[in-house]
Protein backbone atom coordinates (compact mmCIF):
# COMPACT_ATOMS: atom_id res chain seq x y z
CA UNK A 1 0.00 0.00 0.00
CA UNK A 2 1.18 3.50 -0.66
CA UNK A 3 2.21 5.37 2.47
CA UNK A 4 -0.19 8.09 3.80
CA UNK A 5 1.38 11.03 5.64
CA UNK A 6 -0.14 12.14 8.97
CA UNK A 7 -0.48 15.71 7.69
CA UNK A 8 -2.55 14.44 4.78
CA UNK A 9 -4.81 12.46 7.10
CA UNK A 10 -5.36 15.55 9.33
CA UNK A 11 -6.35 17.89 6.46
CA UNK A 12 -10.01 16.74 6.13
CA UNK A 13 -10.46 17.09 9.92
CA UNK A 14 -8.99 20.62 9.90
CA UNK A 15 -11.21 21.62 7.00
CA UNK A 16 -14.30 20.33 8.85
CA UNK A 17 -13.37 22.25 12.00
CA UNK A 18 -12.72 25.40 9.97
CA UNK A 19 -16.10 25.10 8.23
CA UNK A 20 -17.89 24.75 11.59
CA UNK A 21 -16.08 27.80 12.99
CA UNK A 22 -16.96 29.89 9.94
CA UNK A 23 -20.61 28.90 10.20
CA UNK A 24 -20.68 29.80 13.89
CA UNK A 25 -19.11 33.20 13.27
CA UNK A 26 -21.52 33.90 10.42
CA UNK A 27 -24.47 32.95 12.60
CA UNK A 28 -23.45 35.46 15.27
CA UNK A 29 -22.87 38.39 12.88
CA UNK A 30 -25.82 40.77 12.46
CA UNK A 31 -27.24 40.65 8.96
CA UNK A 32 -26.91 43.94 7.13
CA UNK A 33 -30.23 45.67 6.60
CA UNK A 34 -31.78 45.52 3.17
CA UNK A 35 -31.99 48.65 1.04
CA UNK A 36 -34.99 50.81 1.73
CA UNK A 37 -37.97 51.23 -0.57
CA UNK A 38 -36.99 52.53 -4.03
CA UNK A 39 -37.44 56.28 -4.44
CA UNK A 40 -36.84 58.97 -7.03
CA UNK A 41 -36.12 62.64 -6.62
CA UNK A 42 -37.74 65.08 -6.13
CA UNK A 43 -39.18 64.33 -2.70
CA UNK A 44 -41.13 67.59 -2.88
CA UNK A 45 -41.84 69.16 -6.24
CA UNK A 46 -43.35 72.44 -5.03
CA UNK A 47 -42.17 74.76 -2.28
CA UNK A 48 -39.16 72.48 -1.91
CA UNK A 49 -36.47 75.00 -0.99
CA UNK A 50 -34.29 74.92 2.15
CA UNK A 51 -35.39 71.40 3.17
CA UNK A 52 -34.95 69.91 6.63
CA UNK A 53 -35.56 66.19 7.12
CA UNK A 54 -35.62 64.10 10.32
CA UNK A 55 -36.17 60.39 10.85
CA UNK A 56 -37.88 59.86 14.20
CA UNK A 57 -39.87 57.01 15.75
CA UNK A 58 -40.53 55.19 12.49
CA UNK A 59 -41.26 58.16 10.24
CA UNK A 60 -39.54 60.81 8.16
CA UNK A 61 -40.57 64.42 8.70
CA UNK A 62 -39.92 67.03 6.00
CA UNK A 63 -40.32 70.80 6.33
CA UNK A 64 -39.37 73.47 3.79
CA UNK A 65 -39.55 77.18 2.97
CA UNK A 66 -43.07 78.50 2.25
CA UNK A 67 -42.61 82.26 1.58
CA UNK A 68 -45.85 82.80 3.53
CA UNK A 69 -46.79 82.92 7.23
CA UNK A 70 -47.66 79.21 7.31
CA UNK A 71 -45.43 76.22 8.05
CA UNK A 72 -46.37 72.82 6.65
CA UNK A 73 -44.79 69.43 7.34
CA UNK A 74 -44.92 66.06 5.57
CA UNK A 75 -44.70 62.72 7.34
CA UNK A 76 -44.06 59.28 5.84
CA UNK A 77 -42.70 55.87 6.97
CA UNK A 78 -40.56 55.75 3.80
CA UNK A 79 -38.46 58.32 2.01
CA UNK A 80 -40.36 57.57 -1.20
CA UNK A 81 -43.66 58.32 0.51
CA UNK A 82 -42.71 61.94 1.20
CA UNK A 83 -43.35 62.75 -2.47
CA UNK A 84 -47.10 62.17 -2.03
CA UNK A 85 -47.53 62.67 1.72
CA UNK A 86 -50.12 65.22 2.90
CA UNK A 87 -48.92 68.71 3.64
CA UNK A 88 -50.04 69.30 7.23
CA UNK A 89 -50.04 72.82 8.64
CA UNK A 90 -48.17 72.86 11.94
CA UNK A 91 -47.93 76.62 12.48
CA UNK A 92 -49.41 79.87 11.24
CA UNK A 93 -48.83 83.36 12.52
CA UNK A 94 -50.90 86.52 12.40
CA UNK A 95 -48.37 88.64 14.32
CA UNK A 96 -47.48 91.33 11.80
CA UNK A 97 -43.78 91.46 12.69
CA UNK A 98 -43.21 87.82 11.74
CA UNK A 99 -45.96 86.53 9.45
CA UNK A 100 -44.44 86.65 6.00
CA UNK A 101 -41.50 85.17 4.06
CA UNK A 102 -40.97 82.12 6.24
CA UNK A 103 -37.62 80.67 5.17
CA UNK A 104 -35.43 77.74 6.10
CA UNK A 105 -37.39 76.00 8.87
CA UNK A 106 -35.75 73.14 10.75
CA UNK A 107 -36.53 71.07 13.84
CA UNK A 108 -34.17 69.89 16.60
CA UNK A 109 -34.98 67.53 19.47
CA UNK A 110 -33.43 68.88 22.67
CA UNK A 111 -34.26 67.90 26.26
CA UNK A 112 -37.57 66.23 25.44
CA UNK A 113 -38.99 68.87 23.09
CA UNK A 114 -38.80 69.72 19.43
CA UNK A 115 -37.64 73.25 18.66
CA UNK A 116 -38.63 74.69 15.31
CA UNK A 117 -36.33 77.45 14.04
CA UNK A 118 -37.16 79.62 11.03
CA UNK A 119 -36.63 83.11 9.67
CA UNK A 120 -39.57 85.36 8.87
CA UNK A 121 -40.25 88.98 8.00
CA UNK A 122 -42.64 91.78 8.78
CA UNK A 123 -45.94 92.07 6.94
CA UNK A 124 -46.17 95.04 4.62
CA UNK A 125 -42.40 95.64 4.60
CA UNK A 126 -40.46 95.11 1.39
CA UNK A 127 -38.34 91.99 1.40
CA UNK A 128 -36.05 91.36 3.15
CA UNK A 129 -34.46 93.63 5.75
CA UNK A 130 -36.98 92.63 8.43
CA UNK A 131 -35.97 88.94 8.41
CA UNK A 132 -35.32 87.63 11.92
CA UNK A 133 -34.92 84.16 13.40
CA UNK A 134 -37.78 82.78 15.49
CA UNK A 135 -38.14 79.64 17.59
CA UNK A 136 -41.13 77.49 18.55
CA UNK A 137 -41.34 74.73 21.17
CA UNK A 138 -43.40 71.54 20.92
CA UNK A 139 -45.71 70.52 23.75
CA UNK A 140 -44.33 66.98 23.74
CA UNK A 141 -42.31 64.63 21.57
CA UNK A 142 -44.42 64.72 18.39
CA UNK A 143 -42.52 66.55 15.61
CA UNK A 144 -45.86 67.81 14.28
CA UNK A 145 -46.45 69.69 17.53
CA UNK A 146 -48.51 71.39 18.75
CA UNK A 147 -46.07 74.31 18.95
CA UNK A 148 -45.99 77.52 20.94
CA UNK A 149 -43.98 80.62 20.14
CA UNK A 150 -40.95 81.09 22.39
CA UNK A 151 -38.65 83.84 21.19
CA UNK A 152 -37.06 86.04 18.54
CA UNK A 153 -33.31 85.46 18.14
CA UNK A 154 -31.19 88.30 16.83
CA UNK A 155 -27.99 90.19 17.57
CA UNK A 156 -27.05 93.71 18.58
CA UNK A 157 -24.18 93.83 16.07
CA UNK A 158 -26.12 92.41 13.10
CA UNK A 159 -27.21 94.77 10.34
CA UNK A 160 -29.55 95.92 9.04
CA UNK A 161 -31.14 96.16 12.48
CA UNK A 162 -30.66 92.53 13.47
CA UNK A 163 -31.13 90.66 10.17
CA UNK A 164 -30.51 86.94 10.79
CA UNK A 165 -31.53 83.97 8.63
CA UNK A 166 -30.91 80.22 8.17
CA UNK A 167 -30.32 79.51 11.85
CA UNK A 168 -29.36 76.07 13.12
CA UNK A 169 -28.21 74.67 16.45
CA UNK A 170 -24.64 73.51 16.98
CA UNK A 171 -24.01 71.19 19.94
CA UNK A 172 -20.43 70.70 21.03
CA UNK A 173 -18.60 70.40 24.32
CA UNK A 174 -21.90 70.01 26.13
CA UNK A 175 -22.99 73.51 25.06
CA UNK A 176 -25.47 74.97 22.59
CA UNK A 177 -24.67 77.56 19.95
CA UNK A 178 -26.82 79.28 17.35
CA UNK A 179 -25.22 79.41 13.90
CA UNK A 180 -26.77 81.41 11.11
CA UNK A 181 -26.17 83.91 8.35
CA UNK A 182 -25.95 87.66 8.81
CA UNK A 183 -24.05 90.89 8.31
CA UNK A 184 -21.86 91.87 11.26
CA UNK A 185 -21.30 95.60 11.46
CA UNK A 186 -22.15 96.05 7.80
CA UNK A 187 -19.77 93.43 6.37
CA UNK A 188 -20.52 90.80 3.75
CA UNK A 189 -23.15 88.09 4.29
CA UNK A 190 -21.29 85.63 6.49
CA UNK A 191 -21.68 82.67 8.82
CA UNK A 192 -22.17 83.90 12.38
CA UNK A 193 -22.36 82.23 15.78
CA UNK A 194 -23.52 83.09 19.32
CA UNK A 195 -23.77 81.06 22.54
CA UNK A 196 -27.14 79.91 23.93
CA UNK A 197 -28.30 79.45 27.51
CA UNK A 198 -31.17 77.21 26.38
CA UNK A 199 -32.69 76.24 23.01
CA UNK A 200 -34.65 79.48 22.71
CA UNK A 201 -32.40 82.05 24.43
CA UNK A 202 -29.07 83.58 23.45
CA UNK A 203 -26.61 84.15 26.28
CA UNK A 204 -24.92 86.93 24.30
CA UNK A 205 -26.41 89.42 21.87
CA UNK A 206 -23.09 89.70 20.03
CA UNK A 207 -22.45 87.42 17.07
CA UNK A 208 -19.02 86.38 15.84
CA UNK A 209 -18.15 85.78 12.18
CA UNK A 210 -16.68 82.31 11.59
CA UNK A 211 -16.65 82.34 7.78
CA UNK A 212 -16.91 85.06 5.14
CA UNK A 213 -17.06 84.62 1.34
CA UNK A 214 -13.40 85.13 0.47
CA UNK A 215 -12.86 82.46 -2.21
CA UNK A 216 -13.84 82.97 -5.85
CA UNK A 217 -16.36 80.11 -5.83
CA UNK A 218 -18.17 81.75 -2.89
CA UNK A 219 -18.87 84.93 -4.87
CA UNK A 220 -20.83 83.86 -7.99
CA UNK A 221 -23.56 86.46 -8.43
CA UNK A 222 -22.82 87.93 -5.00
CA UNK A 223 -20.51 87.10 -2.07
CA UNK A 224 -22.61 84.88 0.22
CA UNK A 225 -22.14 82.38 3.04
CA UNK A 226 -25.45 81.05 4.43
CA UNK A 227 -27.31 77.92 5.50
CA UNK A 228 -24.79 76.50 8.03
CA UNK A 229 -25.60 72.88 8.98
CA UNK A 230 -23.67 70.84 11.59
CA UNK A 231 -22.52 67.31 10.80
CA UNK A 232 -20.97 65.09 13.45
CA UNK A 233 -18.90 61.96 12.76
CA UNK A 234 -16.41 59.96 14.82
CA UNK A 235 -15.84 62.78 17.28
CA UNK A 236 -15.35 65.43 14.59
CA UNK A 237 -17.62 68.40 13.92
CA UNK A 238 -18.18 69.74 10.40
CA UNK A 239 -20.31 72.62 9.20
CA UNK A 240 -21.58 72.60 5.65
CA UNK A 241 -22.77 75.92 4.24
CA UNK A 242 -24.18 77.38 1.05
CA UNK A 243 -22.02 79.74 -0.97
CA UNK A 244 -22.68 82.27 -3.76
CA UNK A 245 -26.01 83.82 -4.71
CA UNK A 246 -29.02 81.47 -4.85
CA UNK A 247 -30.18 83.18 -8.05
CA UNK A 248 -27.27 81.58 -9.90
CA UNK A 249 -26.68 78.01 -11.06
CA UNK A 250 -23.41 78.10 -9.11
CA UNK A 251 -25.00 78.14 -5.68
CA UNK A 252 -23.14 75.29 -3.94
CA UNK A 253 -21.91 73.80 -0.68
CA UNK A 254 -18.68 74.54 1.15
CA UNK A 255 -17.36 73.02 4.37
CA UNK A 256 -15.81 74.09 7.66
CA UNK A 257 -14.36 71.83 10.34
CA UNK A 258 -14.06 72.67 14.02
CA UNK A 259 -10.35 72.13 14.55
CA UNK A 260 -9.87 74.37 17.58
CA UNK A 261 -11.32 74.35 21.06
CA UNK A 262 -13.53 77.47 20.96
CA UNK A 263 -16.45 77.43 18.46
CA UNK A 264 -16.88 81.19 19.00
CA UNK A 265 -13.45 81.89 17.53
CA UNK A 266 -13.01 82.06 13.76
CA UNK A 267 -9.51 80.58 14.18
CA UNK A 268 -11.08 77.36 15.52
CA UNK A 269 -12.70 76.71 12.14
CA UNK A 270 -10.81 75.42 9.09
CA UNK A 271 -12.37 76.07 5.69
CA UNK A 272 -11.97 73.57 2.86
CA UNK A 273 -10.53 75.40 -0.15
CA UNK A 274 -12.82 73.76 -2.71
CA UNK A 275 -16.59 73.19 -2.88
CA UNK A 276 -17.91 69.88 -1.56
CA UNK A 277 -21.17 69.71 -3.57
CA UNK A 278 -22.03 71.64 -6.73
CA UNK A 279 -23.89 71.76 -10.03
CA UNK A 280 -23.88 68.83 -12.44
CA UNK A 281 -24.71 69.91 -15.97
CA UNK A 282 -24.54 66.29 -17.10
CA UNK A 283 -27.30 65.38 -14.64
CA UNK A 284 -29.32 68.56 -15.17
CA UNK A 285 -28.85 69.74 -11.57
CA UNK A 286 -28.20 73.42 -10.91
CA UNK A 287 -27.67 75.43 -7.74
CA UNK A 288 -27.69 72.52 -5.25
CA UNK A 289 -27.55 73.88 -1.74
CA UNK A 290 -29.11 74.70 1.62
CA UNK A 291 -28.95 71.15 2.87
CA UNK A 292 -29.60 69.10 5.97
CA UNK A 293 -28.40 65.69 7.14
CA UNK A 294 -30.14 62.56 8.41
CA UNK A 295 -29.31 58.91 9.02
CA UNK A 296 -31.03 55.77 7.76
CA UNK A 297 -33.55 54.00 10.03
CA UNK A 298 -30.94 51.39 11.01
CA UNK A 299 -28.35 54.08 11.74
CA UNK A 300 -25.77 52.71 9.28
CA UNK A 301 -26.03 55.22 6.42
CA UNK A 302 -25.46 58.96 6.11
CA UNK A 303 -27.81 60.98 3.92
CA UNK A 304 -27.98 64.54 2.64
CA UNK A 305 -31.18 66.43 1.78
CA UNK A 306 -30.91 69.59 -0.33
CA UNK A 307 -32.70 71.74 -2.87
CA UNK A 308 -31.76 72.31 -6.50
CA UNK A 309 -33.09 73.62 -9.79
CA UNK A 310 -33.61 71.73 -13.04
CA UNK A 311 -32.50 74.63 -15.22
CA UNK A 312 -29.57 77.01 -15.01
CA UNK A 313 -31.97 79.96 -14.79
CA UNK A 314 -34.07 78.50 -11.97
CA UNK A 315 -33.26 81.15 -9.38
CA UNK A 316 -34.32 81.50 -5.75
CA UNK A 317 -38.06 80.81 -5.95
CA UNK A 318 -40.52 77.96 -5.70
CA UNK A 319 -39.05 76.17 -8.71
CA UNK A 320 -36.47 74.63 -6.41
CA UNK A 321 -37.28 71.04 -5.46
CA UNK A 322 -36.33 68.84 -2.50
CA UNK A 323 -33.88 66.01 -3.20
CA UNK A 324 -31.95 63.48 -1.13
CA UNK A 325 -29.15 60.98 -1.63
CA UNK A 326 -26.80 58.79 0.36
CA UNK A 327 -23.22 59.93 0.91
CA UNK A 328 -20.04 58.24 2.08
CA UNK A 329 -16.92 59.08 4.08
CA UNK A 330 -13.39 59.52 2.77
CA UNK A 331 -10.44 57.63 4.24
CA UNK A 332 -9.35 60.84 6.02
CA UNK A 333 -12.68 60.99 7.87
CA UNK A 334 -14.24 63.81 5.86
CA UNK A 335 -17.64 63.51 4.13
CA UNK A 336 -17.87 62.73 0.43
CA UNK A 337 -21.19 64.02 -0.89
CA UNK A 338 -20.52 62.90 -4.45
CA UNK A 339 -22.42 64.37 -7.41
CA UNK A 340 -26.08 65.38 -7.28
CA UNK A 341 -28.16 62.74 -9.05
CA UNK A 342 -30.51 63.43 -11.93
CA UNK A 343 -34.23 63.73 -11.31
CA UNK A 344 -36.18 60.56 -12.06
CA UNK A 345 -33.29 58.22 -11.25
CA UNK A 346 -34.58 55.23 -9.27
CA UNK A 347 -32.44 54.73 -6.18
CA UNK A 348 -32.59 52.39 -3.18
CA UNK A 349 -33.96 54.16 -0.13
CA UNK A 350 -32.29 54.34 3.27
CA UNK A 351 -31.44 50.95 4.77
CA UNK A 352 -33.71 49.60 7.46
CA UNK A 353 -37.01 50.81 6.07
CA UNK A 354 -39.64 48.21 6.90
CA UNK A 355 -43.02 49.79 6.15
CA UNK A 356 -44.69 49.94 2.76
CA UNK A 357 -44.84 53.24 0.90
CA UNK A 358 -48.30 54.78 1.31
CA UNK A 359 -50.28 55.44 -1.87
CA UNK A 360 -53.34 57.06 -0.27
CA UNK A 361 -54.90 57.88 3.10
CA UNK A 362 -58.10 57.26 5.00
CA UNK A 363 -59.51 59.97 7.25
CA UNK A 364 -60.96 58.53 10.45
CA UNK A 365 -63.24 60.62 12.61
CA UNK A 366 -61.91 60.90 16.15
CA UNK A 367 -65.37 60.78 17.77
CA UNK A 368 -66.96 57.91 15.84
CA UNK A 369 -63.94 55.96 14.58
CA UNK A 370 -65.57 55.88 11.13
CA UNK A 371 -64.11 56.81 7.77
CA UNK A 372 -64.72 59.70 5.39
CA UNK A 373 -66.66 57.92 2.63
CA UNK A 374 -68.17 58.67 -0.81
CA UNK A 375 -71.68 57.23 -0.57
CA UNK A 376 -71.88 53.94 -2.42
CA UNK A 377 -68.73 54.72 -4.36
CA UNK A 378 -70.88 56.54 -6.92
CA UNK A 379 -68.96 58.56 -9.48
CA UNK A 380 -71.53 61.29 -10.15
CA UNK A 381 -70.87 64.92 -9.35
CA UNK A 382 -72.73 65.85 -6.17
CA UNK A 383 -72.54 62.41 -4.55
CA UNK A 384 -72.71 62.87 -0.79
CA UNK A 385 -69.70 62.50 1.46
CA UNK A 386 -70.55 60.79 4.73
CA UNK A 387 -69.01 58.69 7.47
CA UNK A 388 -69.08 54.89 7.35
CA UNK A 389 -67.47 51.96 9.11
CA UNK A 390 -63.92 51.66 7.76
CA UNK A 391 -63.83 48.71 5.36
CA UNK A 392 -60.80 49.30 3.15
CA UNK A 393 -62.88 50.28 0.14
CA UNK A 394 -61.37 52.62 -2.40
CA UNK A 395 -64.30 55.00 -1.87
CA UNK A 396 -62.79 55.58 1.60
CA UNK A 397 -59.28 56.21 0.31
CA UNK A 398 -58.09 59.69 -0.58
CA UNK A 399 -55.04 61.09 -2.29
CA UNK A 400 -53.98 64.33 -0.65
CA UNK A 401 -52.38 66.41 -3.39
CA UNK A 402 -50.28 69.48 -2.57
CA UNK A 403 -51.39 72.49 -4.63
CA UNK A 404 -48.24 74.56 -3.92
CA UNK A 405 -50.16 77.31 -2.11
CA UNK A 406 -50.26 75.77 1.41
CA UNK A 407 -53.47 73.93 0.48
CA UNK A 408 -54.35 70.45 -0.76
CA UNK A 409 -57.08 68.83 -2.77
CA UNK A 410 -58.55 65.55 -1.53
CA UNK A 411 -59.09 63.19 -4.47
CA UNK A 412 -61.18 60.07 -3.94
CA UNK A 413 -59.35 56.97 -5.19
CA UNK A 414 -62.53 55.22 -6.38
CA UNK A 415 -64.05 58.12 -8.30
CA UNK A 416 -61.28 60.56 -9.11
CA UNK A 417 -63.51 63.41 -7.88
CA UNK A 418 -62.52 65.94 -5.22
CA UNK A 419 -63.91 67.02 -1.87
CA UNK A 420 -66.12 70.06 -2.50
CA UNK A 421 -68.36 72.43 -0.53
CA UNK A 422 -71.78 72.68 -2.17
CA UNK A 423 -72.30 75.91 -4.12
CA UNK A 424 -69.19 77.41 -2.53
CA UNK A 425 -71.31 78.25 0.49
CA UNK A 426 -69.71 79.81 3.56
CA UNK A 427 -72.63 78.88 5.81
CA UNK A 428 -72.57 76.48 8.74
CA UNK A 429 -74.23 73.24 7.65
CA UNK A 430 -73.34 73.54 3.96
CA UNK A 431 -73.00 70.07 2.48
CA UNK A 432 -69.67 68.49 1.69
CA UNK A 433 -69.83 66.37 -1.44
CA UNK A 434 -67.64 65.22 -4.33
CA UNK A 435 -67.30 67.10 -7.61
CA UNK A 436 -65.15 67.28 -10.70
CA UNK A 437 -62.06 69.44 -10.22
CA UNK A 438 -62.85 73.09 -10.96
CA UNK A 439 -59.67 74.56 -9.47
CA UNK A 440 -61.43 76.91 -7.06
CA UNK A 441 -60.99 77.68 -3.37
CA UNK A 442 -64.14 75.75 -2.45
CA UNK A 443 -62.27 72.56 -3.39
CA UNK A 444 -59.06 73.43 -1.58
CA UNK A 445 -58.39 72.36 1.99
CA UNK A 446 -55.75 72.98 4.61
CA UNK A 447 -55.03 70.03 6.89
CA UNK A 448 -54.24 71.72 10.20
CA UNK A 449 -52.53 69.68 12.92
CA UNK A 450 -54.82 69.48 15.94
CA UNK A 451 -53.62 66.75 18.28
CA UNK A 452 -50.94 64.11 18.66
CA UNK A 453 -51.99 60.95 16.87
CA UNK A 454 -52.11 62.56 13.43
CA UNK A 455 -55.44 64.26 14.04
CA UNK A 456 -56.14 67.21 11.77
CA UNK A 457 -59.01 69.51 11.01
CA UNK A 458 -59.98 69.80 7.34
CA UNK A 459 -60.33 73.53 6.74
CA UNK A 460 -62.03 74.77 3.59
CA UNK A 461 -59.93 77.49 1.99
CA UNK A 462 -62.97 79.48 0.84
CA UNK A 463 -65.07 79.48 4.01
CA UNK A 464 -62.48 78.82 6.72
CA UNK A 465 -64.88 76.23 8.16
CA UNK A 466 -64.12 72.61 8.94
CA UNK A 467 -65.41 69.16 7.99
CA UNK A 468 -67.85 68.16 10.75
CA UNK A 469 -69.95 65.05 11.41
CA UNK A 470 -73.52 66.27 11.80
CA UNK A 471 -74.72 66.30 15.41
CA UNK A 472 -71.63 64.30 16.46
CA UNK A 473 -73.42 61.17 15.28
CA UNK A 474 -71.68 57.79 15.40
CA UNK A 475 -74.06 56.17 12.90
CA UNK A 476 -73.18 54.87 9.47
CA UNK A 477 -74.32 57.36 6.84
CA UNK A 478 -74.17 60.38 9.11
CA UNK A 479 -73.64 63.46 6.97
CA UNK A 480 -70.33 65.26 6.80
CA UNK A 481 -70.88 69.01 6.44
CA UNK A 482 -68.91 72.19 7.10
CA UNK A 483 -69.17 74.03 10.39
CA UNK A 484 -67.44 76.66 12.45
CA UNK A 485 -64.49 75.21 14.37
CA UNK A 486 -65.66 74.14 17.83
CA UNK A 487 -62.55 72.19 18.82
CA UNK A 488 -64.44 68.97 19.43
CA UNK A 489 -63.60 65.42 18.40
CA UNK A 490 -66.41 65.32 15.82
CA UNK A 491 -64.36 67.81 13.77
CA UNK A 492 -61.05 65.97 14.03
CA UNK A 493 -59.82 63.40 11.52
CA UNK A 494 -56.93 61.00 11.76
CA UNK A 495 -54.71 60.55 8.71
CA UNK A 496 -54.06 56.82 8.23
CA UNK A 497 -51.70 55.77 5.41
CA UNK A 498 -52.93 53.00 3.09
CA UNK A 499 -51.40 51.06 0.21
Amino acid sequence: MPQTHASTRRRPLLLCVLAVLISLVAATQPASAADGRPYTNPLKSSKGADPWLEYYDGNYYLITTTFTGILGMRKSPTLAGLATAPNVQVWSDTTSTRNTNIWAPEIHFIDGHWYLYYSAGQSGVACCDSQRTHVLQSAGTDPLGPYTYKNTLTGSNLSPNGWLIDASVLQTGGKLYLVGSGFVNGGTQSLVIAPMSNPYTLSSSTFTVISSPTLDWEKSGAPVNEGPEPLYHNGRTFLSYSASYCQTADYKLGQLELTGSDPLSASSWTKKSTPVFQRSDANGVYGPGHNGFFTSPDGTESWIVYHANSSSSGGCGNGRTTRAQKFTWNSDGTPNFGTPVALGTSLPGPSGEAAATPTSYTLVNRNSGKCLDVAGGATADGTNVQQWTCNGGTNQKWKVEDLADDTNRLVNVATGKVLDTADCSAADGADIRQWSWLNNKCQRSRLVFTATGDYVRIVNENSGKVADVADCSTANGADVRQWTWLNNTCQQWRLVPTT
